[in-house]
This record gives C-alpha cells, structure tokens and sequence, in this order.
C-alpha cells in the first residue's frame, strides 16, 4: 500500500450517511457519558492487537475504519510501536478532532488521517495489502447492504494471514432481550442528558439509536458472523461481549 492510495473526499456511492455532522460530532466526547462501554472497547480493540506476534517483514500496515475523533487510533498506535496506519472517515468535524488527539503521532509519520467513506477508501486498495483491519463502533451504522460490500472488501485487501478487528454494536439474537436492553439504555440517556440540561442533545441520541435499531441498519451477532464466514474468514471469533458491545476478529487464511 502506498502513503497516497487512498484519495480524500471520496464517497463511493449514494448509501453514504452523514450520522455525525451535526451536534453529536461537535460533543462526541460526551458518549462517554452515556456508554462507558465505548472507551472501553478502543482499549480492547488496542489490547488485542497487541497480543499479535511481531511482524516478520517490518511495519504492519493498519486501515481503521471510522476513526471518529481518533481514540481508537490512539488505542492502536500505543499498542505496538510497529504499526502504520491509515485511519479513514467521512465526517470533517470527528476528523478535526482527531488531528488534534493524534498530532505527535502525526507528527512522526505513523499515522495519516483521510476524509472518506469506508467503501470507498477500500476500493482505492489494491488486493493483499493491508495486514490489518481495525473499526470500533463504525460498521453497526451503515446499511446493512452497504455493510456487506464493506465485509467483502476488507476480505479483498487483507492479506492472507491478515485479521480484522472490530469492536462493534452487535444485536443480540434473542430480539426480546434486545429490546430491554434497547429500553434500558433509552432510559440511561434521559437521566444523563436530564441532569446535564441537555434536551438537544437527548433528541440526537435517541433519533441515532433510532437509526441503530431499523431493520436495515442493526446488526445482529449469528448474522453477522455468517456472513464474515460466508465471504471466507476463518477463523470468526468473538473475543469478548458486555450486552450489544463486543469484540469480534475475523482471518483472512492464510496460504
């Protein structure tokens, strides 16, 4: 992969949602508040990268997936020292907030930032390029046939042996345990936006979770690990789950 196969701005195609350039970019780091959870599974993303062997042939290249305002860049660059990456996403207003967490390693040269929906920016590499494949909370908030070009795609340009990782939303099968989970955060969200006075920002969050929840946006666990199977990871593994929030890894085979 060169420094430069990945050209800023580009939108593969009409499926594209801009989900986070309103409020809830501006005031992204207030998530925190409402799903402890999510800073958490950066951790977990980095941790597990981490505990990959060493690179025999040098710096590992890394693309991120919606790097939003960078912590799991950050989680990932801290990880290892060997790792080069290329973290993409198509909201200008998470990226300038990523440029300024990720300065110093910038700065270095260990990571480039690139304004670009996910599709897009994998259809720019060329096949067997990348060793690594990382998102945190990214894939759950597309369209689930978008979704499944990204899958694909990501299948293209690992290389064999190459991992994907990505901490996510993932439904739970059991509908009916998913929707009081879905209620219980409903309620969560009222009382910290409510003693925060922030009934705009209430409103955001719900039409969001809203957009997790429709039929063709939410991404549920046995589905979604199928289909990785089916588009030819193997090994597919779950690496962790606390409710809808999991860690999943898929493989690329090695030859």
């Amino acid at each position: 992969m060169t420094r430069q196969s990945i050209a800023a701005g580009s939108t593969a195609d009409d499926q594209v949602e801009r989900l986070f350039s309103g409020p809830i970019g501006q005031e992204y780091q207030l998530l925190d508040l409402i799903c402890p959870a999510v800073a958490a599974m950066s951790q977990c993303v980095g941790d597990y990268v981490a505990s990959l062997p060493p690179s025999k042939t040098g710096a590992l290249n890394v693309l991120e997936i919606g790097c939003g305002t960078g912590r799991t860049t950050e989680a990932l660059l801290r990880s290892r020292a060997d790792l080069i990456i290329t973290a993409v996403d198509n909201e200008p207003t998470m990226l300038d907030q990523a440029r300024v967490a990720l300065s110093a390693f910038m700065d270095r040269g260990r990571v480039r930032l690139v304004e670009a929906d996910a599709l897009a920016a994998l259809q720019f590499l060329p096949a067997e390029s990348i060793d690594l494949v990382a998102s945190a909370y990214s894939l759950h908030n597309f369209i689930e046939a978008y979704r499944v070009r990204v899958l694909a795609e990501i299948f293209r340009v690992l290389r064999p042996g190459g991992i994907f990782v990505n901490g996510d939303r993932y439904g739970l099968d059991d509908t009916a345990q998913h929707t009081r989970l879905t209620q219980d955060e409903i309620r969560h969200y009222f009382q910290v936006f409510s003693a925060l006075n922030r009934v705009d920002l209430l409103e955001q969050w719900i039409i969001h979770l809203f957009s997790d929840e429709s039929p063709d946006h939410i991404m549920r666990l046995g589905p979604s690990l199928a289909l990785m199977e089916k588009l030819g990871f193997k090994p597919v593994e779950v690496r962790g789950r606390d409710g809808v929030n999991t860690l999943v890894t898929a493989a690329k085979p090695a030859l």
